[in-house]
């Protein structure tokens, strides 16, 4: 049963993996056996130091991805250091939170173009070399806005919406040639994102009173789950969308 779940001798690609869910996300893939690629706009440090104590490899990459320009040299980068892509987690993203009736057009396209347009084209690119070889694994971060509307993001409940799309669409496509896509939906996870919410007494009041398991999630919630996913263990899971919320949806 633990090999089941061991990821010794594979990569990860993780983005967003120098700080909260996606350096939760990483540590977890390492202690499982896999080397970590992780992709931010701000060196890995921390991560890297982590990943290290774990006797792992690690590489970081600086990119902005809210352009696709840097997306393949990210592939390329990792198949030259380790050989090969085996793991990839999608889980860059960004919020912007106004009115929808003061929404801007700039806001729309960073949070478009970061959550959901990167994480196809990285998907894309990824699935080339893994279709080649006959195996990998893709995670998407999806969100509770993946099946709901919530108010005042706009963006991101398009580009979760959107996402969890992508993630039926590309296991359709590519479950017979041997690469897994699934997707964990955090719930209400104490981050950066979620600061200004847990900052309001009223709003934290109302999410905590609809989480069954009575706190806000944390990073280290996540790593379970995405162990799961990357591993043998879900090798015949495509397409699923896997709520990691306290109970918030069964609510």
């Amino acid at each position: 049963m633990t090999n089941l779940f061991s990821l010794s001798g594979q990569t990860a690609i993780v983005t967003g993996g120098n700080v909260g869910l996606g350096q939760a996300i990483a540590l977890a893939l390492a202690q499982a056996g896999a080397d970590i690629v992780s992709v931010a706009r701000r060196p890995s440090s921390e991560t890297g130091e982590k990943v290290a104590g774990l006797g792992r490899g690690f590489l970081s990459i600086e990119a902005d991805l809210s352009s696709n320009a840097p997306i393949q040299g990210i592939v390329d980068r990792t198949i030259a250091q380790f050989g090969a892509v085996d793991i990839l987690v999608n889980n860059a993203g960004i919020i912007r939170r106004a009115d929808s009736v003061d929404f801007t057009e700039a806001d729309w396209d960073q949070v478009i173009d970061t959550n959901l347009k990167s994480a196809f084209f990285l998907a894309q690119a990824a699935g080339k070399h893994m279709i080649k070889s006959g195996r990998g694994k893709i995670i998407n971060i999806a969100s509770m806005l993946s099946f709901q509307g919530g108010i005042r993001v706009p963006s991101y409940t398009a580009s979760k919406s959107g996402l969890a799309g992508l993630t039926k669409l590309l296991a359709c496509e590519w479950a017979g040639k041997g690469v897994n896509v699934n997707a964990i939906a955090p719930g209400y996870m104490s981050t950066d994102n979620t600061e200004a919410l847990r900052a309001d007494p009223v709003r934290n009041q109302q999410i905590m009173d609809r989480i069954p398991a009575g706190r806000w999630g944390e990073s280290a919630d996540l790593g379970g789950a995405a162990v799961f996913l990357a591993s043998a263990a879900s090798d015949y899971v495509h397409g699923a969308i896997i709520p990691v919320d306290g109970g918030w949806l069964a609510r």
